[in-house]
């Protein structure tokens, strides 16, 4: 834990002792007097002599490391690994290093060190001891084997990407249920790969949100991170909607229909009207028997995910009983108490409703990957990993061991938010992730990577330090708390190297170079936005000096599309919400700056016309130079030698409104904003092979690239 930091600023900061005593205390360290202070020191001194083996160990495949091994002093011990796939043991030496030992309760306790082979596959691996002391005692714990460096797919190996960036909820189509879902996604990838040469689609994070009206619009403040929200399935691709009966089909239809007339609305998109509606549909289909071999595939799914899937789904269940978690009864706390077994009985109808829902969500997730790989994409759907979950959903729930109470995670403030963000979301425990051999963090990453191309995780930094704000405190009364970001950004590596996708890392804001260092060894892509791409003297950095290894676009889902940055959009809007830590003339003007600065920069490239254009003065905007400019921002992105490109669909098709304001809640409606062009009109999933700026600003990607062309 930081008891000081410097900020994006440069300056620095002392962490008050009010808020080191509450971090501590999240940690279940009490600090609040020097004895207590001194007391948990000597405690932590012998914590690890108290362990015959660590809770895990993780190591990087193709480098010399070792394991130590707490025994009786003076025993005899040897160790040894089984290999995940079930391969011949094998024996470990012992290194020739000498510790000395250590009084532990009365007892003194030495430790032996062991090699292990730099040889050894990836992989999570068992590491075994036998010691010899009085009586023969046998331990184990988990070894980790992660990747030295994550490759790029052979094709990006040639050539780089580009794909489209797109909130899935506003991308709707003429058969969507009133929001854009996961047929649709399937379409979107099928027409951008085949037609269009895309290599991806980016979307927002499709974790679940609580089944419980009024539904949480933030993808990023999901009640699992694990699993996903059935608001985006689509009702009539479950293989069961074709065998309902007469009447429920006429009343699937009929639901269908009372929210249909919604996709052609520019007005804001109403989750809970969608879910209402779909919801009652999905009961009707769920009635439906399974066939045998549907039945055998659905019991092999529940298997596969396991006590996080049961656990998630009694949460549902009693979600749709009592309502919100802080209404229910006292002892259904603990997931593995008394009164949560027996609610997995009494309410054994709706924990297989939301289990089955999950079933179908896998089976829709698989099919749009397979749609756009099938199109030619070399990556197919990127998905986004939010940082945290809701404080009162179902991972704060069932993982309540491994997240910290009285603690939300944020940001300190910064020029975009000066105000600082607090995000609501308890972080992980660094010492209960470890002490659990990061099982949680893994079975989370290979739900979401089951079926991705890619995976986006939201502020990366947070794999190595997260802002945590003790309950109560502003967000400038945070600090940092330090995560073990070997383990998790190999256990990030292992697990997309299995399932073959490439990883984005969010590394925007305060970040240091060696964090970007790390994640650039480990073959982590970073995250570069044109806005943010300046030089210390704040001037916009030449496309050559860009970042090689990163996912490069305009913009990003925090500011507003780039024709309504341009326009000042964001400028206006935290005026009006009282976001500002500066005047409104005084911002505007640092907003005009900002894009003389970006346009006399296209003009000394050659991107805007002479007869617009200075290099010294920069670029006056007139009414109808938005798009022109938007183009031009594009083709100084394909500049760059960034191996992956992003177009913002909402760029393509000239949409102003932001999708999301950082630093408001009920301010603004983020995140229900459906996809509009410049004069407000609904744009469809099918308008979009027709409009005239998206296929500019793709040949413009295209064009000042060796990326794939369309087929």
């Amino acid at each position: 834990m930081a008891t000081e930091f410097w900020d994006q600023a440069g300056q620095h900061h002392d962490v008050s002792e009010e808020t080191v005593v509450a971090v501590l205390a999240a940690l279940d360290v009490e600090a609040g007097t020097a004895e207590q202070v001194a007391a948990a020191k000597a405690e932590h001194l012998l914590r690890d002599w108290r362990r015959t083996l660590a809770p895990v160990y993780v190591r990087r495949e193709d480098e010399e490391s070792t394991a130590w091994v707490h025994v009786p002093h003076g025993a005899g011990v040897r160790m040894w690994v089984d290999l995940e796939d079930g391969g011949a043991r094998i024996d470990l030496s012992q290194v020739d290093r000498w510790v000395d030992p250590v009084e532990v309760d009365g007892a003194m306790v030495g430790e032996a060190t062991f090699a292990l082979p730099n040889d050894l596959p990836t992989g999570w691996h068992r590491l075994g001891v036998e010691i010899t002391a009085a009586a023969a005692e046998q331990a184990s714990t988990s070894l980790v084997i992660t990747p030295h460096h994550l490759e790029l797919p052979e094709r990006l190996t040639r050539s780089r990407g580009w794909g489209f960036a797109a909130q899935l909820y506003s991308v709707r189509s003429h058969q969507s249920w009133g929001l854009g879902d996961l047929s649709d996604l399937s379409e979107l990838a099928q027409w951008s790969g085949r037609d269009l040469g895309a290599d991806f689609v980016l979307v927002n994070p499709l974790h679940a949100a609580s089944p419980v009206p009024p539904m949480a619009p933030s993808p990023y403040l999901p009640v699992t991170r694990r699993f996903a929200n059935p608001i985006y399935l689509r009702v009539e691709a479950i293989p069961e909607f074709a065998q309902l009966a007469d009447l429920d089909r006429v009343e699937c239809d009929s639901l269908a229909g009372s929210v249909r007339p919604m996709n052609a609305s520019p007005e804001l998109l109403d989750r809970d009207r969608v879910w209402a509606a779909k919801r009652r549909a999905l009961e009707l289909v769920h009635r439906v028997p399974l066939t045998s071999e549907r039945s055998a595939a659905y019991d092999a799914f529940r298997e596969r995910e396991g006590e996080g899937l049961a656990d998630f789904a009694l949460w549902c269940a009693l979600a749709d009983t009592y309502g919100q978690p802080a209404s229910w009864p006292t002892d259904l706390a603990d997931p593995h108490g008394a009164a949560a077994s027996l609610a997995r009985e009494t309410l054994a109808g709706l924990v297989d409703f939301h289990t089955w829902c999950q079933w179908a969500l896998d089976a829709q997730l698989a099919a749009a990957q397979a749609a756009a790989r099938e199109s030619g994409m070399s990556i197919g759907i990127m998905h986004d990993l939010a940082v945290g979950v809701h404080p009162e959903g179902a991972d704060s729930w069932a993982l309540r061991d491994v997240l910290a109470r009285g603690i939300a995670v944020g940001a300190p403030p910064d020029m975009y938010n000066q105000i600082g963000q607090d995000w609501s979301q308890p972080p992980w425990r660094p010492d209960s992730l470890a002490e659990q051999g990061f099982v949680p963090y893994r079975d989370m990453l290979r739900t979401v990577l089951r079926h991705s191309g890619g995976i986006r995780v939201d502020h990366v930094l947070g794999l190595f330090r997260l802002w945590w704000i003790p309950r109560g405190m502003s967000s400038g009364q945070g600090t940092y708390v330090r995560y073990d970001h070997d383990a998790l950004v190999g256990i990030l590596a292992l697990e997309a190297q299995r399932a073959g996708a490439v990883v984005i890392g969010e590394d925007l804001g305060t970040v240091e170079s060696w964090v970007q260092d790390v994640l650039r060894d480990r073959g982590v892509l970073g995250t570069s936005i044109l806005w943010f791409e300046n030089e210390a003297d704040g001037t916009p950095r030449a496309p050559e000096h860009w970042r090689e290894h990163a996912l490069a676009s305009v913009t990003t889902h925090d500011l507003p599309p780039t024709a309504g940055y341009l326009e000042g959009e964001h400028v206006r809007l935290r005026h009006e919400l009282g976001l500002l830590a500066t005047s409104y003339d005084d911002e505007l003007a640092g907003h005009r700056r900002t894009l003389e600065a970006w346009t006399g920069a296209l003009a000394a490239a050659g991107l805007l016309a002479d007869e617009h254009a200075d290099a010294d003065t920069g670029y006056t905007m007139g009414a109808g130079d938005v798009d022109g400019i938007v183009e031009a921002l594009h083709r100084y992105l394909a500049m760059t030698p960034a191996r992956l490109l992003a177009i913002s669909l909402a760029d393509a098709v000239g949409d102003r409104r932001a999708q999301n304001q950082p630093g408001t809640d009920q301010e603004y409606p983020n995140w229900r904003v459906p996809l509009t062009d410049a004069a407000g009109r609904v744009v469809l999933l099918e308008d979009l092979p027709g409009i005239e700026l998206l296929n500019r600003l793709v040949s413009h990607i295209a064009s000042g690239s060796n990326v794939r062309s369309p087929s």
